[in-house]
């Protein structure tokens, strides 16, 4: 009799053909229950799902195709760690102390060679440059002269050793690292090298991490004095409205935010909200989060995890004629520098009935309470860092960063510092 195959069979037996499992390994005195998977998308990371432990083991069935970038957090704890997928079994056993990851050993072929390179890259970033120099001092036809010259060709190879069809990922990452973010001048692709990479190139674009970096190199060929005609020669060359296009708008918005380049966010990202197309889920997310925090807009609640000096439940609760909202870290020295001055104006803030609410990007418990001990104002952390639900909702890039909102809510000034926040009150 003869066989025959329906088209979801067909996909059936792809699907279980492209599956590979994420195994993670800790030791018994690990607490942590819970384990989130992500993948990459250009500079986002994306939760894929979430696993319990059992017997401190936890085991992510990935059913389809992918290669790339992943990540594993532990919210619990804050413990997060990243390895890459070539759509085979990974494997990791985890070393910890205290409940927090010190050492993570890769017991899968492909991320335990990734390993070794990432240590190579390290190594060569600090070494080649002083063989480099020492060279100059010794003739090639010596033999301390020959040896450096291997080693300098060594360390200078991108995917020597790599076997692309075995590894095809590792093979694409160090390939394409090595010659679109080399530290050596002489190597410097030009515009239209990266044009036709960023054009080109398959889906490990969005998933191996270079996608942000490749632009940001772009952006620094072109010089200051041409950002937006080597914006828009690239988003041309790409069609803005495809998936790639798309993408790499989202970037180039998140670039800009971060870089306090107002004048090109705000073209790019009303170019974004212009478009006539389906909107992907990645510019989608940065439309979302950017509308959320324009002058206007109601600033969105925020659920209070463990908030002092004050007995609200969240960030509407808190009721004041105006609010002075400051997202800060312990660890950030502007902060350090910023605090102080509005601590030193804060009576006079809340005789006016104008109320602050820091909400802390803090990972350390400890180093955490120390400094609000000194903050009379609403305090708040979920002591994630950057893994914080508020980054994504709020838009933060970096810290401090401020909103001053009236009694409704609503967004009325953005202050870049916190003299703009005492001058916006008379309080200078």
């Amino acid at each position: 009799m003869k066989k025959t195959f329906t088209i979801s069979a067909l996909l059936a037996a792809f699907s279980l053909q492209a599956q590979f499992t994420v195994t993670i390994q800790a030791p018994a005195d690990f607490k942590d229950q819970d384990a989130i998977l992500y993948t990459l998308n250009g500079s986002k990371d994306i939760i894929f799902t979430q696993e319990q432990s059992k017997n401190n083991v936890w085991i992510f069935k990935y059913p389809k195709n992918y290669m790339g970038m992943m990540k594993v957090y532990f919210p619990g704890s804050n413990n997060t760690f990243n390895f890459i997928s070539e759509n085979k079994n990974v494997n990791v056993k985890l070393d910890t102390q205290g409940n927090k990851v010190k050492d993570i050993v890769y017991l899968d072929e492909a991320n335990e060679l990734m390993s070794k390179f990432q240590e190579g890259s390290q190594k060569k970033e600090l070494i080649l440059p002083a063989l480099s120099q020492i060279k100059e001092y010794y003739k090639d036809n010596t033999d301390f002269g020959k040896a450096l010259k291997t080693e300098i060709s060594r360390l200078s190879g991108g995917s020597e050793g790599i076997d692309q069809s075995q590894h095809p990922f590792i093979y694409y990452y160090n390939t394409n690292y090595s010659k679109f973010l080399s530290n050596d001048p002489a190597k410097k692709p030009s515009q239209e090298e990266i044009i036709n990479f960023i054009d080109k190139s398959n889906d490990m674009l969005e998933t191996s991490s270079l996608l942000r970096p490749v632009l940001v190199s772009y952006l620094n060929s072109g010089g200051n004095t041409k950002v937006a005609a080597s914006v828009d020669k690239l988003l041309d060359r790409l069609k803005v409205e495809t998936p790639r296009g798309q993408t790499v708008l989202s970037e180039l918005i998140d670039i800009f935010d971060v870089y306090d380049m107002q004048e090109f966010k705000n073209k790019y990202l009303n170019l974004a909200k212009n478009l006539k197309c389906t909107i992907t889920d990645r510019l989608a997310s940065t439309l979302k989060s950017n509308a959320n925090v324009e002058i206007g807009a109601a600033f969105p609640n925020y659920k209070f995890q463990s908030a002092v000096n004050t007995n609200a439940k969240s960030l509407y609760d808190v009721k004041a004629d105006k609010k002075v909202i400051i997202f800060w870290s312990s660890t950030c020295s502007h902060c350090e520098e910023e605090l102080p001055k509005l601590l030193a104006k804060y009576n006079e803030l809340k005789a006016r009935n104008i109320q602050v609410v820091g909400l802390s990007m803090d990972v350390d418990k400890d180093s955490y309470a120390k400094k609000i001990a000194a903050f009379p104002w609403v305090n708040d952390s979920e002591l994630k860092g950057w893994n914080s639900s508020y980054v994504d909702t709020y838009n933060v890039h970096a810290t401090p960063t401020y909103f001053i909102l009236d009694a409704n809510n609503k967004i009325i000034n953005k202050p870049e510092h916190v003299a703009d926040v005492l001058e916006y009150f008379n309080l200078k």
